[in-house]
């Protein structure tokens, strides 16, 4: 999974996804300004950022066999190590004062060292010991800075300045320039990753994922390929730290506690575990409806910001048993991308007309999922028609020739 044919596949969606993205932000400057400033410069942004970070899980998952919960940490180390580099006062932290490229560089520098030591620690296990491993590197981290008040507290960095040629995302023209970064970090993103699993380290790296035994027989260091795997996961994750920070202006440990890991971990299921160009799809659809849930036409009455989380868990529920692989293994449910793309339009359109643009958009995204649950649905009604109509015709033809059937 994540390369061969089904990788080849999927590099059209990732051009097509991109190709979007870029003709959104050209096309914001003709449109009206609530969508512009709200939804380019607010949700597809921060689904870039959470989509680089999320890409992180995805190339473990994918190319390496690793499902690692310690990537929240991982943005979350940067982002503090960035907030104490370079705020100068007003804020908990060492307020240092520092040129904002100098915080980049030592929060990337900082998290990258710290993924080579988790990595290393963790590389000796796999599979559910694995994820254990990494997911108390993310608790012991929430812990860590909620009680380390010298470098945050449990209410964190606030006031972090981002480079000059940024801005205040609070003005009108410089949201945008936060946009277009986050665009240029997340396609070298994808670009970075594809060319490494292609390297001889990649192709190495997968060998590993699937028969690890056989690989340390042939003379490869399976613990250190995991290692340099995790690090580079850990530096992907730092860069969309450095974003988060940017966008946000602070961090604080409640972003990175148990709910943030499981966030992010969502976001990469949604999108498809096994296939990087998931992780920015699972991020978009997990930032629109967070955002726009409340505008959920027929639902809008019983969906509150407090009941996201039940609505998100019935969505996973709904790609896991239609489409185990995801938004992006559409093509391999029969009748899912019809259905969805059915749902989508009806759903979008009576949501358009009801709630205007925040309802169109819920409605395409809460349509889409209806249509792929429809989907799985009868796929599964049609599979176990067909088991009992074999069972039936078997049963009958036994009755018919009198004797007792024989187990195969």
């Amino acid at each position: 999974m994540g390369s061969g044919d089904y990788s080849r596949n999927t590099r059209r969606l990732a051009l097509i996804l991109f190709v979007a993205l870029v003709l959104v932000g050209v096309f914001q400057g003709i449109t009206p300004d609530p969508f512009r400033h709200y939804f380019v410069d607010v949700v597809l942004t921060r689904s870039l950022i959470f989509g680089v970070a999320a890409a992180s899980i995805v190339f473990l998952s994918a190319f390496g066999g690793m499902i690692s919960l310690a990537q929240t940490l991982m943005y979350g180390v940067c982002a503090f190590t960035v907030g104490n580099a370079v705020t100068t006062g007003g804020s908990k932290g060492l307020n240092l004062g520092w040129n904002p490229w100098v915080g980049v560089v030592l929060g990337i520098g900082v998290t990258t060292a710290l993924g080579f030591l988790m990595g290393l620690l963790a590389s000796r296990s796999s599979g559910l010991y694995y994820l254990m491993i990494t997911l108390a590197y993310g608790v012991i981290g929430y812990y860590f800075f909620v009680q380390v008040t010298v470098l945050s507290g449990f209410g964190g960095v606030n006031q972090v300045g981002a480079p000059g040629y940024i801005g205040e995302p609070t003005t009108a023209t410089n949201p945008e320039r936060l946009f277009y970064t986050c665009l240029v970090v997340a396609v070298a993103v994808y670009l970075l990753l594809r060319y490494v699993s292609r390297t001889p380290f990649g192709l190495a790296l997968q060998g590993v994922r699937d028969d690890p035994v056989r690989m340390n027989s042939l003379g490869y260091n399976v613990a250190m390929h995991r290692t340099w795997a995790f690090t580079l996961a850990a530096f992907v994750a730092s860069l969309g730290g450095v974003l988060y920070v940017w966008e946000q202006r602070a961090i604080a440990p409640t972003a990175i506690n148990l709910g943030g890991i499981l966030n992010l971990l969502v976001m990469a299921i949604i999108g498809g575990v096994l296939v990087l160009e998931g992780a920015w799809l699972g991020a978009f659809i997990f930032v629109a409806l967070e955002n726009y849930v409340r505008n959920v036409v027929f639902l809008n009455n019983f969906i509150e910001e407090s009941r996201f989380r039940t609505l998100i868990g019935a969505i996973v529920l709904v790609l896991v048993l239609a489409c185990p692989d995801g938004v992006v293994g559409l093509r391999k449910v029969r009748g899912a991308l019809p259905l969805a793309l059915i749902g989508a339009a009806v759903w979008g359109a009576v949501g358009g007309l009801q709630e205007g643009d925040r309802g169109a958009i819920a409605g395409v995204i809460v349509g889409a999922v209806a249509g792929i649950g429809a989907a799985g649905l009868l796929g599964w009604l049609a599979g176990h028609r067909s088991t009992a109509r074999d069972f039936w015709s078997r049963l009958l033809s036994t009755g018919r020739s009198g004797g007792v059937a024989v187990g195969n």
